[in-house]
């Protein structure tokens, strides 16, 4: 197994831990693993080739949805609320 892939699966049990917490303790954690993710899938796809990195960035994109979803309605100049 590569480093990339023991680094996934880190990332995946953090992911995991961070989102058992209560909503105002997430930020920190998610908006760390938020900024890493990309950078992970762009590893494990050049280690295992670019099915396995789609397939990552679509496990990505599915645990981070709503995160994804609020900033792309901040870009486009919205102001969604933010769950307490």
């Amino acid at each position: 197994m590569t480093l990339s892939a023991v680094i996934g699966c880190l990332w995946v049990i953090a992911a995991t831990a961070t989102a058992l917490l209560p909503m105002r303790h997430q930020y920190k954690p998610g908006v760390t693993l938020l900024v890493a993710a990309p950078f992970l899938i762009i590893w494990i796809g050049y280690d295992y080739g670019w099915f396995f990195g789609v397939l990552g960035l679509l496990a990505f994109a599915s645990m981070f949805r709503n995160p994804l979803i609020y900033l792309y309605r901040r870009a486009r100049g919205e102001r969604p609320e933010i769950p307490e």
